[in-house]
């Protein structure tokens, strides 16, 4: 009750990506049924069912995720001071995101099935004059355990996915290994740093740290401060007697930002010239197994790589000597790389495939399909609405830093220069990358 609670009372934007998400499950779900029906249409071509069922796994993973994406920006389920107290903790607000996330495509697959039974005339008559009947096996009894099947497949991933990633963390950092000396540790750990009037003027040694084993607890809490006559046990914790020394709350971890590139660059670069080498060197006689194989790699690449390229367009940016407009810009994209990034990565490996299909659409690929037009709108679509939702997340996580700007006397202007300049830094470098891979993957097949 209480997804559905919070599920009614979102935000209109909320609504929306959740109905893009449902769109998006809708349409992956009308892909698996139509694999299904090709099968029960054509059984001896088996080969030709199981390649359109691998060829379901390109939305189907655009579509999860999109929908792991939603539930990351959804604000209705973000740990909030006071919650854990009415018992909605971290884990209790993870089951709700992935409640909602289970609604959303376990209404998208209804709506597929609806739709599918439609096309095959299991409802009101054959629509469209019977166009999609040879399509989707019309006339043939519909195997409910196999279409139950596959449309479980895109909820429960998605509900898994958003449970792994939105799981609960420990906030706390792990304790520093502490260096013991001596044979066996058996001198201890390294002593605290010795501060001002730690020897007082009376010979008095004020307690070590816990577990040192050096210094003891000569003179307890009782000496007396280099310089006054006041005892020290208003400053120092109760150590005497049986009564534990308070404990401190711990403060939250600084972020760093002086940290370097996200890693995979390197990884990126190598898996896409493995891709682009699978697609080349492949066998005559197996080649839209070859291609999925290095679409596959290629895809796999540029996501890895795409946090590492966005880094490097915020350096370049700041190349030379830029001005506040180039710095805010830079900085901007270099904090945001490992967010941004990877959706990035995706969107170029669906926009490069799109291209080189076009390349391909006048020679010797086959013309586009319905369902192959099906296929590449909610691949498209789904990748577009990640991209877009990242950047909504990137602006939630920036809203502080905006505001600080604000408060110092930034102008609204120059903050708005800043995010048209990231806008328009990144199709400069991501772009020609595109098209270069595109035309690389169209040329093996072109021959």
């Amino acid at each position: 009750m209480l997804a559905l609670r919070l599920t009614r009372a979102a935000r209109p934007a909320v609504q929306l990506r959740r109905l893009l998400v449902a769109a998006a499950s809708a349409g992956t779900g009308l892909l698996l049924l139509s694999s299904l029906g090709h099968a029960l249409a054509h059984p001896e071509a088996a080969d030709a069912a199981a390649l359109r069922l691998a060829w379901c796994a390109a939305p189907l993973a655009a579509t999860v995720y999109l929908a792991l994406a939603v539930a990351r920006t959804d604000p209705g389920t973000r740990p909030r001071p006071g919650l854990s107290a009415v018992g909605l903790g971290p884990a209790r607000l993870m089951a709700v995101s992935v409640l909602t996330t289970a609604l959303s495509c376990s209404l998208g697959s209804l709506l597929a099935l609806l739709f599918f039974l439609h096309l095959r005339g299991d409802l009101t008559g054959l629509p469209f004059d019977g166009a999609a009947a040879g399509l989707l096996a019309a006339g043939l009894p519909l195997p409910v355990p196999a279409a139950v099947t596959l449309l479980t497949v895109l909820p429960v991933t998605a509900t898994a996915a958003v449970a792994v990633a939105l799981r609960p963390r420990d906030p706390r950092p792990p304790a520093p290994a502490v260096r013991r000396f001596g044979r066996f540790g058996a001198l201890g750990g390294p002593a605290g740093p010795e501060t001002f009037g730690a020897y007082g003027r009376f010979g008095i040694r004020l307690p070590s740290a816990p577990g040192t084993g050096r210094g003891g607890a000569a003179g307890g809490n009782r000496g007396v401060a280099a310089g006054d006559g006041r005892t020290a046990t208003a400053a120092l914790p109760e150590t005497d007697g049986d009564r534990p020394a308070p404990e401190s709350a711990p403060e939250p971890p600084v972020p760093d930002t002086r940290a370097g590139p996200p890693a995979g660059l390197p990884w990126g670069v190598a898996l896409v010239t493995a891709g682009l080498a699978a697609q080349a060197y492949a066998g005559r006689s197996a080649p839209a197994l070859a291609v999925l194989l290095g679409w596959l790699l290629t895809g796999v690449g540029l996501v890895l790589a795409g946090p590492g390229l966005t880094h490097l367009c915020g350096r370049l940016l700041q190349a030379g000597r830029p001005g506040a407009l180039r710095l805010l810009a830079g900085r901007g994209l270099m904090a945001e790389a490992a967010r941004i990034g990877r959706p990035l990565g995706v969107l170029c490996t669906v926009a490069s495939a799109g291209c080189a299909l076009t390349a391909l659409s006048g020679g010797p690929a086959p013309a586009f399909g319905p369902l192959s037009t099906l296929g590449a709108l909610v691949v498209g679509g789904a990748t577009l609405a990640t991209l877009l939702t990242a950047a909504v997340e990137s602006r939630q996580y920036r809203a502080g830093t905006t505001a600080a700007l604000l408060h110092l006397g930034a102008r609204p202007a120059l903050l708005r220069g800043a995010a048209a300049l990231r806008a328009a830094a990144l199709p400069a470098l991501f772009g020609p990358l595109v098209l270069a891979i595109a035309a690389l993957s169209a040329l093996p097949l072109s021959r």
